[in-house]
């Protein structure tokens, strides 16, 4: 959610699709319950919110009533989030996927050519043992990886002001230099962002002139994401995107 709010703010025209269907979260960071609209033939109108157009199962299934689907289900959903939502011109759309290696990626993949992935890890073992399976699934499917960021990376003590690394330190640049792919940087754990992210305003629409702390942390892994994709569409002949 942050990541896409703060490509919008640096310019570009972005989406977001949120095919995690067990757990959609995207509603809540959003900050709306709307439902959007049926236009045409059976055609959906994202949501448009922080200046960021989305779509997710949680606006058409609210509440806390779960999906229990399977997987050709799973497909037909991911599907018609692709090819029968008008989404107009994008810059972005981003692919929030469910954690692990199950149907929603095959789906995805099958589906419609994908620019690459983002692997989101923290630095613990336990965590960095799916980022290498979510890297070893991308590579037999032939998608490239844009880069790892390592979530709740470290945390800054708000008494003392020194960095505690409750999630040990540095697994996820080591990861990434394993795999000889490009580490995106971490963003730290901090009160600021889950407060955030529950009430629907991410904290990526903060002040612009604030240089630092977990604001500014996002805003360098989106430009980090933005040289990725641009270096990939260079080698493929493809249009760069200029960050604005």
């Amino acid at each position: 959610m942050n990541l896409a709010v703060a490509l919008s703010r640096m310019g570009f025209k972005v989406g977001l699709l949120d095919g995690d269907v067990y757990g959609p979260n995207v509603p809540l960071m959003l900050g709306t319950s709307a439902q959007p609209k049926v236009i045409g033939e059976n055609r959906l109108e994202p949501l448009q919110q922080h200046g960021v157009r989305a779509i997710s199962v949680g606006f058409l299934n609210p509440g806390d009533k779960p999906l229990i689907w399977r997987g050709p289900m799973l497909h037909s959903i991911i599907r018609q989030f692709l090819q029968q939502v008008e989404w107009g011109v994008l810059d972005y759309l981003l692919i929030d996927l469910p954690p692990g290696t199950g149907d929603v990626a095959l789906s995805l993949i099958q589906t419609v050519p994908v620019s690459g992935a983002i692997v989101v890890c923290t630095p613990s073992d336990v965590a960095l043992q799916d980022a290498r399976k979510a890297i070893e699934m991308f590579n037999q499917l032939k998608v490239d990886i844009l880069g790892l960021v390592e979530n709740m990376s470290y945390f800054i003590c708000p008494h003392c002001h020194t960095e505690v690394d409750i999630f040990s330190k540095g697994g996820g640049e080591r990861t990434a230099g394993v795999y000889g792919v490009p580490f995106l940087g971490g963003i730290e754990l901090d009160a600021s962002i889950r407060h955030a992210g529950d009430s629907g305003s991410p904290i990526a629409l903060g002040d612009a002139s604030i240089d630092s702390g977990p604001r500014k942390s996002f805003y360098d892994f989106a430009r980090k994401v933005v040289e990725r994709v641009n270096e990939q569409n260079a080698t493929r002949g493809e249009s760069v995107i200029q960050i604005r």
